[in-house]
């Protein structure tokens, strides 16, 4: 049965999962707790890849963890990703999110960042109720405490205008923002839910997938199609988020490019004229910035994948490690 489970199967279980586990706005006992409700459910409902929970879910059952028990976790991963995002959006400013307002921009920052609380207990919930390991407890937790230290390392940079940072500087800091959550975890998490010990090779193999798919969205944030990327094109760049490719491009930037460049950093999003924003757009493409990034990308992901190919084919249910490299590859095909 579980072998036949396709990932759309198993997207739309997670999915379903995770919003019975959400209040009903037509259940709530005044309006406001159904616009409460509306805002908890709001991103979840906008769907997404599941990427994560799809990655646990494989992972478990390769490793001979059955289906029903790995739908909360992987419901938990997901709650994870909905509210760190709604959170995200906010430290960023950000306007849009999966093709729609962000949850600030609809509903005020205050409202928002209440619901992005209320998932965040509500994920704890889920792994509570379902009588998870302290094994699985603790991963959760570390995932949480990884990626809040590389929010925190990207929001200093940049309040604090700086620039003299490089590739070392951005690897360290995507690696805990992004790279645990999206790939070292729900490897990590697939396995420890069968009762296992993870491999060590999971933790460096899936660094190099998480910190790929990263980088990858670096570049699709300023070459994307727009009806598939989800997010607001050089949204990046609005916001001054230090990635890769900006600081590859100021490293070898003439003096007179990276100062204009700098000042345009520096100033705060709604003020930031678009031509200038446009400009430094250009340059980006224009210097070989993007295209050294994609080629670290494409790289990474396939180093990250040669290294976990053979132990997901010598797991328990090899057909299904199989399928992990499967999911797997959709990061290196990806374009939103």
């Amino acid at each position: 049965m579980t072998a036949a489970l396709s990932p759309a199967q198993v997207r739309a279980a997670i999915q379903q999962y995770l919003l019975d586990a959400l209040p009903n706005p037509e259940a709530a006992r005044r309006p406001e707790l159904a616009e409460y409700a509306r805002l908890l459910r709001d991103y979840p409902e906008r769907g997404g890849k599941m990427l994560r929970g799809m990655l646990l879910v494989y992972t478990g059952l390769a490793y001979g963890a059955e289906f029903k028990p790995l739908l909360p976790i992987a419901a938990a991963l997901e709650l994870f990703q909905n509210w760190a995002l709604i959170h995200d959006d906010i430290e960023d400013a950000s306007d849009e999110r999966r093709g729609k307002p962000a949850l600030h921009k609809l509903y005020g920052m205050p409202l928002a960042l209440n619901a992005g609380d209320a998932l965040h207990a509500k994920q704890w919930a889920l792994l509570i109720e379902a009588g998870v390991s302290q094994a699985v407890l603790l991963e959760f937790v570390r995932l949480v405490e990884l990626t809040a230290e590389g929010q925190h390392l990207e929001m200093t940079w940049m309040e604090r205008q700086r620039f003299d940072l490089g590739e070392a500087d951005y690897l360290e800091m995507v690696g805990q923002k992004a790279a645990y959550y999206t790939a070292v975890a729900p490897l990590r998490l697939g396995v420890l839910a069968a009762g296992l010990k993870p491999p060590a090779v999971l933790e460096e193999a899936g660094m190099k997938l998480g910190i790929g798919f990263q980088i990858m969205d670096d570049v699709l944030n300023l070459v994307g199609d727009p009806a598939k990327y989800g997010k607001e094109i050089a949204g990046d760049l609005w916001e001054g988020k230090r990635t890769l490719i900006l600081l590859h491009f100021l490293q070898q930037a003439r003096p007179e490019e990276r100062k204009r460049a700098e000042q345009l950093l520096c100033i705060p999003r709604e003020q930031k004229p678009a031509p200038e924003v446009g400009w430094l757009h250009q340059q980006l493409l224009q210097s070989g910035a993007v295209a050294y990034a994609q080629t670290l990308a494409e790289q990474m992901l396939a180093e990250g994948l040669s290294l976990l190919e053979p132990v997901l084919l010598q797991a328990p249910r090899r057909d299904l490690g199989a399928v992990v490299l499967e999911v797997l590859q959709s990061l290196v095909r990806r374009e939103a």
